[in-house]
């Protein structure tokens, strides 16, 4: 049997050769991708052996990639999810949930976050009857205004809920203080962050929950796919109910009895002895990831460091040969003490001379691909329309992020022949003002 899984494995490592072979990039008329899938045969190969063992719910490449994530971030748990969009929603429905006791957020309490952000970190807030109260971004970093925390700050407010935008870690030291000093907890959503670091650490480590997602455009992907990080015993095992239906049981799937008195439980009004496996204490979900996706994901974390790198060095090298235009563009900046992982570059247009709009259709014109920095300012959006929230002032950084900038992709794919193109392609554009 190990042979023919062997021949298997080399078979399809042979097809996925045969059917990847890099064309060459021809300025003009191939893509400039934002983003994209990075793969290899290896990828493949580990994806088809998974498969037979036919485990098509979470199982042993799940396990195995769990804690191969909480190792390499530097938590003591990873908890898979189908999405990075529910991870958020996992970690801020945890908050709620009375396990906690006094710290338990109950409906109308507030939970600040920023206006310029992705609507799955906000969407949560408010279905679970919390308040987003939003606050500004830097319009260099893109992150959190720390100087507006205190005007934010009311007797209802119980989280904080910040997103590394386009894996530039937020100011993490203020905010940690902040919530220290307002017994706070802090959901740091890392979706675009993997590998970041601020002040040395992983991001992802920092707060009470955080979140990833393994998205296709992400550091590394398992299709659909996300995870909630944590250290806190409590938390993960809160998460995981919120995840598996709301179920009190923690047997994982095929196993039962783990508890050990299966039958002599009794909570709530149920019945003395009701099968443990069919009591809920939360108001759950199913958001499990599959093994197939996990033994995806497992393969990719071999890659994640070189993923990381190329990252970096391609934004180096738009922030360096961009900079003759820095009186047109706002380029960006990292936060101090950061190294980020950078999931995009951004540029806002500050020129007189032309808007965005000119921008991005000559970029597409000549197939390089960008795009906006997510919901904009997320008051602005349709889905905010008569909810409840509030807001820190005018948020006017928001809505310059809103109306002017943009960000070009840095991920591996990007090849040195297509960043010198967008390079060139910049400065064919502001050649003719």
């Amino acid at each position: 049997m190990n042979e023919l899984r062997a021949e298997i494995r080399q078979r399809v490592l042979a097809v996925h050769d045969a059917e990847n072979i890099a064309l060459p990039f021809v300025p003009g008329k191939s893509p400039v991708p934002v983003s994209g899938r990075t793969f290899d045969g290896t990828d493949v190969a580990t994806l088809v052996e998974a498969s037979l063992d036919f485990w098509l719910t979470a199982g042993p490449y799940a396990e195995k990639f769990e804690e191969k994530l909480s190792r390499y971030v530097g938590s003591r748990y990873a908890i898979l999810c189908n999405s990075g969009s529910s991870a958020n929603l996992l970690a801020i429905s945890a908050l709620t949930s009375r396990s906690l006791g006094d710290r338990a957020l109950v409906t109308g309490n507030e939970v600040i976050t920023v206006a310029a952000g992705f609507p799955t970190t906000v969407n949560p807030i408010i279905q679970n009857g919390l308040v987003p109260v939003f606050v500004d971004v830097d319009s260099a970093t893109l992150n959190i205004r720390v100087d507006q925390l205190e005007a934010a700050v009311s007797s209802q407010t119980r989280a904080l809920v910040i997103a590394h935008t386009l894996g530039n870690p937020f100011n993490i030291r203020a905010v940690s203080a902040f919530c220290k000093k307002y017994g706070l907890w802090l959901v740091e959503d890392n979706c675009d962050a993997l590998g970041s670091q601020y002040g040395g650490a992983r991001t992802g480590t920092f707060g009470d929950l955080a979140t990833v997602s393994f998205y296709p455009a992400h550091h590394i992907t398992t299709g659909e796919g996300g995870a909630v990080l944590t250290s806190s015993p409590l938390l993960k095992r809160v998460v995981e109910s919120f995840r598996d239906w709301g179920r009190h049981c923690w047997c994982a799937p095929g196993e039962a009895g783990t508890c050990g008195k299966r039958y002599e439980w009794q909570l709530g009004q149920l019945p003395v002895g009701y099968d443990h496996k069919y009591v809920y204490n939360e108001l759950g979900y199913n958001l499990k990831m599959t093994d197939l996706q996990a033994a995806v994901g497992l393969s990719q974390m071999g890659k994640l460091d070189q993923f990381v790198r190329r990252r970096i060095e391609t934004w180096n090298y738009y922030r360096s040969e961009l900079e003759r235009f820095s009186d047109h563009l706002q380029l960006p900046a990292a936060e101090i003490d950061a190294s980020p992982s950078w999931f995009g570059f951004s540029m806002g247009v500050r020129s007189t001379s032309y808007t965005r709009h000119d921008l991005v259709t000559f970029l597409d014109g000549r197939k390089i691909q960008s795009r906006f920095v997510f919901g904009g300012n997320m008051v602005r959006q349709p889905s905010m329309e008569g909810r409840h929230w509030r807001a820190v002032g005018e948020l006017p950084n928001s809505d310059q992020v809103m109306n002017d900038h943009l960000w070009i992709g840095v991920y591996p794919g990007v090849t040195n022949s297509m960043r010198e193109f967008v390079v060139e392609t910049l400065a064919d554009f502001h050649r003719a003002l």
